[in-house]
């Protein structure tokens, strides 16, 4: 696919599709009237198909990545030098197509004259991943450094790439390190939050269900196996580290939940859970009517405050289980309760987040139906807010609050309508539109297109997203 950025028509402010009176008032964005102006046909975004059908979209970025031939399925921000990006996805359209990633800077745009500033300039590749048969499915940087750039692929590779990222002007550099095969497809990679500790710990899930851990921090053994872990009976679909990474939750298709005491601090405290052969911290089944959840589970997240995990699953289904902690006195009858069984969308939960703000803990879903749901769990999950149709009906891929402390009440949001969208949770008003939301992406309503993911900078901006359509944009706050 050959695609190209046309016409900025916003210029950097993003668009306001929100026409309610109590709309947040947002200084320094360009009112309609004013913005408003006509993309001609050589002014075409990307050419589509094999047919060469022309897609025109409105466009607020102000750089772009087009190398890739087909979607972008993964991306990736490196930990320290955050405009250093890296995104991977299929490196063609036929079903044998190899996967291929790419990184790039999402700062390093070419000094163009001020008559250039509206449109969006081209950013260029700093060094391709490549050496996997199948699409690249998930991509993450090891912490605290970035010294390592983990590929996930389809076909089950896991290939490790050294990453010298170059002083302001140089050139970064990446480097095969080792390459591991020890399932046929994987799903998803999770970075333990814990760098000081345990720096350079990814863990991943597979398609036969299995978890493992490795340490990517050793250049003898880049690719080292802590654990592997095998109760899930079919994929693995999710997985998430608690905030200090002393746990790790993964749940699968088969309606399963395991919370891993990967470090053995809760079997040398006695509170490990009797199921599961004492493997895990907390293992929950279907066999548990309190529990089961029918259709299988997609989407896991951990409480800030290490008192519970959220799982996801289908029919909109949403269950909270308490976590065991390390405190004088701890029971592990405690841990792996059902604290609350919620259902307010009425399809399967893709995404869920968490986070703590200065009076309560707020935790957002977000469903195939096209909704987004915010339950606040200081007040028992209560239901503070039900975005019907978040992505004009279309089905929510990712939702993730914005990491600041003065923005703890943002919430960004992406969907298969190939927008990206900041939502204020402060008003509980059902029908309350989003702050501000940013265009770019092919939509998919013809069953193709969508923005896939997204990462950000200190304070939530600048925002990059991966595309179905092949397209990285770089958005501004």
């Amino acid at each position: 696919m050959s695609s190209s950025v046309g016409d900025n028509s916003l210029g950097r402010g993003g668009s306001d599709d929100n026409d309610d009176d109590d709309e947040p008032d947002m200084d320094g964005l360009l009112a309609a009237e004013d913005a408003a102006e006509e993309i001609n046909e050589e002014d075409a975004v990307m050419n589509s198909d094999d047919d060469e059908d022309e897609v025109i979209l409105h466009n607020d970025a102000i750089a772009y990545f087009d190398l890739a031939p087909d979607s972008l399925f993964a991306i990736a921000q490196h930990p320290q030098r955050h405009s250093l990006i890296a995104v991977g996805g299929s490196g063609g359209r036929s079903d044998d197509a190899p996967g291929l990633g790419w990184i790039f800077d999402a700062e390093r745009r070419p000094v163009l004259p001020p008559s250039y500033h509206a449109r969006p300039s081209s950013l260029d590749s700093l060094g391709t991943l490549d050496g996997h048969s199948d699409s690249i499915s998930a991509l993450s940087w090891t912490l605290p450094h970035g010294q390592v750039l983990l590929s996930a692929g389809l076909d089950g590779r896991l290939r490790a790439w050294n990453t010298v990222v170059a002083e302001e002007g140089g050139n970064t550099t990446l480097s095969l390190l080792a390459e591991a095969r020890e399932v046929d497809e994987i799903n998803w990679l999770a970075p333990c939050p814990d760098s000081a500790s345990h720096p350079g710990v990814m863990a991943l899930g597979a398609s036969d269900g299995s978890v493992w851990v490795y340490d990517v921090s050793s250049e003898e053994e880049p690719l080292r196996i802590l654990q592997s872990y095998y109760l899930h009976t079919a994929s693995c679909t999710a997985g998430a580290w608690s905030l200090d990474g002393n746990l790790l939750a993964t749940v699968s298709e088969d309606g399963s939940l395991c919370v891993w005491d990967v470090w053995h601090l809760f079997a040398d405290a006695g509170l490990r859970a009797e199921a599961g052969g004492g493997l895990a911290a907390v293992s929950l089944t279907t066999a548990d009517q309190r529990f089961a959840v029918d259709g299988g589970l997609f989407s896991v997240a951990m409480d800030p405050g290490g008192a519970f995990v959220a799982v996801g699953g289908a029919a909109g289904a949403i269950r909270i289980v308490s976590l065991p902690r390390l405190s004088p006195g701890a029971s592990p009858s405690s841990a792996g309760q059902v604290l609350a069984s919620l259902c307010s969308q009425s399809d399967s939960i893709e995404s869920l987040a968490t986070t703590r703000t200065s009076s309560t803990t707020l935790l957002a879903a977000g469903s195939v139906d096209g909704s987004i749901a915010i339950f606040d769990a200081t007040r028992r999950f209560s239901l503070r807010r039900l975005i019907h149709s978040a992505h004009q009906g279309l089905s929510v891929v990712h939702v993730d609050f914005v990491p600041s402390s003065s923005s703890e009440w943002l919430l960004d949001s992406c969907g298969l309508d190939g927008v990206l969208r900041r939502w204020d949770l402060r008003s509980a008003d059902h029908h309350h539109g989003p702050l501000r939301e940013w265009r770019g992406h092919r939509g998919g309503d013809d069953g193709a297109g969508g923005v896939l993911g997204f990462v950000r900078g200190p304070g939530g901006h600048p925002i990059v997203t991966a595309g179905d359509d092949g397209l990285a944009l770089v958005f501004v706050v």
